[in-house]
């Protein structure tokens, strides 16, 4: 299996997602290339701001329908695709799944703001939970629990980007933080988009950490021990977003500025180290959610 043109997408985001990955035996970790590079694929083509809304739903269809060819048997005509052709037969992915994470990226084409929380639980199922959901797959696992942890960890995750990412968002006039607790906590959009900090907008952060810091832990909880050790790139990719959540409540959420906090590289690696290192010796699970 060929995934040469994965890879080097892979390689060039330095994501944490794909730093996880180096722990993986090599069939798994080409497979979760090919499907991680799918995945920054359909979210560039949502991101490009400079071309018009319709011409980027246009071509989320023509990857629709690409990927559709390819868990169909057919001949997709995108390199990644082809690549990951393979995989999912290998494992057997589901197009309904690659459907609705399209679904989830389609969100960003028009949609700015999200009314409350279960709206933007709704986005972090389709553009995370179901990345896990595809993801656990190709680890293997035991036990069909692992589908829960699955959806509570990208929960976990995607909460953790966008807490970070708010400064950023706001540069592009987008808004994740739910508009009803924007006025339970007092804080404007014109607050956000203009990168206003006070002590209302670190209430209302503090809020949306807790709220990740809930699904860590219900991750932690539903993980079957049987399945611990096939989760070990998931564990260590849970590690080091728990990191930046904690990072960002302790420097009291720094976030407003258009360049995003980050882990350090020697940090990320420590971080998934002692992962590695618990769930390898038998410890509890990876800490985090604690």
């Amino acid at each position: 299996m060929s995934t040469e043109v994965s890879e080097q997408i892979t390689q060039r985001s330095a994501s944490n997602l794909a730093l996880a990955f180096i722990v993986l035996p090599r069939p798994k970790r080409a497979a979760m290339s090919a499907l991680y590079a799918f995945c920054r694929e359909v979210d560039d083509v949502a991101d490009e701001d400079s071309r018009p809304v319709d011409e980027r739903r246009n071509r989320l269809n023509e990857w629709r329908e690409d990927v559709r060819a390819a868990c169909e048997g057919g001949s997709p005509r995108f390199p990644v695709n082809r690549e990951l052709q393979a995989v999912i037969a290998e494992f057997r992915l589901p197009f309904r799944l690659f459907h609705e994470l399209i679904q989830g990226v389609e969100m960003d084409l028009t949609q700015t703001r999200y009314a409350d929380e279960p709206a933007l639980e709704t986005y972090c199922y389709h553009v995370a939970s179901v990345v896990g959901l595809l993801s656990i797959e190709i680890f293997g696992y035991t036990d069909p629990v692992c589908r829960e942890y699955a959806v509570h960890l990208g929960k976990a995750l995607q909460l953790t980007n966008i807490l970070r990412d708010v400064g950023n968002d706001a540069v592009r006039g987008r808004i994740y933080l739910p508009e009803d607790q924007l006025r339970r906590f007092g804080v404007t959009a014109d607050e956000i988009l203009n990168h206003q900090p006070s002590e209302r907008f670190q209430a209302l952060a503090q809020w949306l950490a807790s709220r990740a810091r809930d699904y860590y832990a219900r991750a932690r909880a539903s993980l079957p021990v049987t399945d611990r050790q096939n989760m070990v790139a998931a564990e260590l990719m849970g590690s080091v977003y728990w990191r930046l959540l904690r990072v960002l409540e302790r420097e009291r959420f720094p976030v407003l500025s258009s360049v995003p906090v980050r882990l350090s590289k020697s940090t990320k690696l420590s971080v998934i180290l002692q992962a590695w290192m618990r769930v390898k010796t038998g410890l509890p699970l990876a800490s985090y959610g604690r």
